[in-house]
């Protein structure tokens, strides 16, 4: 028997007769908007974080998911409730990016049904834990046993919704981190779980070590992993469109990650002064020297000057380093690796775009961070926004329409022979990066 939303949405279908009678209570508040009673039952944070052993429902879950798609007989007061309930869910540590056994968090429910209020709470609940989190990681331990203990829970805190980028474009959605509980609550709350999701964490040196396979408009490591794809070349037009406006040459351009060469090919036939390209992929760097490559001896040779076309070979972290200190400046720069963290592309635009980049120059990335989820999307969105504005730079987002036909269906078009499908929406936010003032 095939359900419907509705009937998979009402609280017979989320609230098992299995769940423990503690977590039950609140939930059954939770999906009541009985703000009152809701309190009262929060006396730990473990309370707000529960989940039905079944279908994994948290009550952020539930009092998003109740009010139902908006309609005429929507009762206003009631909604003041669902939103009061959700805000004092999320003040006792909700999890923002827990997931049901749909594999939903509150967020997704709250996007699916149309409930902007309540899915900006969330939003804003996932930014002020990444925001937390980004602050503790540079945090210094003090000697003071009562900072030390207000340090770890904080740095908790921040740990439940730490959000993992796989890296180029296998960004994935929140790693969502189990948090110790004590007793009967620690049981049941960590007793659901969540689907499995065939999302992997690419780190940067096991993908440096991998084998990598160019074919059918693609490019993927020895487990699958698209690295990069075809389908992002509208996307890669854009972003040369926007970082050289009207493909202005004669520029200088830095490039961090060849892939399959979308983008620097599309930058080479800006005929620009200088176009330097940093790789560090073994495989990759094989590919580019080829005889019919195109970025080979001949192309660093049709230099306009020696040195003004190269193929930097190592990582960036390292390179970029040494591009600063030999004076090097540029026009346009883009960011675009794979198995990195959201950490290396803040510290990248944190640390070296302010001595790479022309005082009136344009810095881009591809934005990929969260993306096979609308929530974590947004979510990043406005913490790198937040970020960038404290490295010094504004950020404008060109909002590109993304043709879903042939990437909708996992293992299916565009995402045949790809481990996982790294792209879920219809709309890219493509950034342009500008210093303040």
């Amino acid at each position: 028997m095939i359900l419907l939303d509705s009937e998979r949405d009402a609280i017979s279908a989320r609230i098992s007769e299995s769940c423990p009678p503690e977590i039950q209570k609140v939930l059954t508040a939770a999906w009541a908007h009985d703000v009152e009673t809701v309190k009262k039952l929060l006396d730990t944070p473990e309370a707000a974080r529960g989940q039905d052993p079944l279908t994994g429902e948290t009550p952020l879950h539930a009092a998003i998911r109740s009010c139902g798609p908006p309609s005429e007989d929507d009762d206003e007061a009631d909604l003041a409730a669902a939103k009061e309930t959700v805000q004092e869910l999320l003040l006792w540590g909700g999890i923002w990016n827990d997931v049901d056994d749909r594999n939903e968090t509150p967020g997704c429910v709250a996007h699916r049904l149309g409930r902007t209020e309540l899915y900006n709470l969330c939003v804003d609940a996932g930014v002020r834990a990444e925001m937390l989190f980004g602050v503790l990681e540079g945090y210094e331990e003090l000697e003071s046993g009562d900072e030390e203990e207000e340090e770890e829970d904080a740095h908790q805190e921040a740990e439940e919704s730490e959000l993992v980028v796989v890296g180029e474009d296998g960004e994935e959605a929140p790693e969502l981190v189990d948090m110790p509980t004590n007793g009967a609550v620690e049981e049941t709350t960590r007793g659901f779980k969540p689907p499995q999701d065939d999302a992997v964490n690419v780190h940067s040196e096991v993908y440096l070590r991998s084998k990598l396979t160019y074919s059918d408009g693609k490019l993927v490591d020895d487990e699958g992993n698209g690295v990069m794809m075809a389908w992002e070349t509208d996307i890669m037009r854009q972003s040369v469109d926007a970082l050289l406006p009207g493909n202005e040459p004669g520029k200088r351009i830095l490039n961090i990650g060849f892939g399959m060469g979308i983008i620097d090919t599309m930058f080479a036939k800006t005929k620009p002064a200088k176009h330097h390209i940093v790789e560090a992929h073994p495989g990759v760097l094989e590919h580019i020297s080829s005889p019919d490559s195109k970025f080979g001896p001949s192309w660093e040779a049709s230099a306009p000057e020696p040195g003004a076309y190269k193929i930097h070979q190592g990582k960036w972290q390292e390179v970029c380093v040494k591009l600063l200190q030999e004076g090097n400046v540029y026009d346009a720069i883009y960011f675009d690796t794979f198995g990195e963290d959201y950490s290396q592309l803040r510290m990248f635009f944190t640390e070296l775009i302010p001595g790479l980049l022309d005082s009136n120059g344009i810095f881009g990335f591809f934005n990929g961070l969260g993306a096979d989820r609308m929530i974590c999307y947004d979510v990043y969105t406005k913490v790198s926004e937040l970020h960038l504005a404290d490295a010094g730079l504004d950020v404008e987002w060109k909002v590109i329409d993304v043709d879903m036909a042939r990437l909708s269906e996992e293992g299916q078009g565009e995402w045949e022979g790809v481990r996982r499908r790294y792209w879920t929406l219809d709309k890219y936010r493509l950034p342009i990066c500008t210093f303040l003032g």
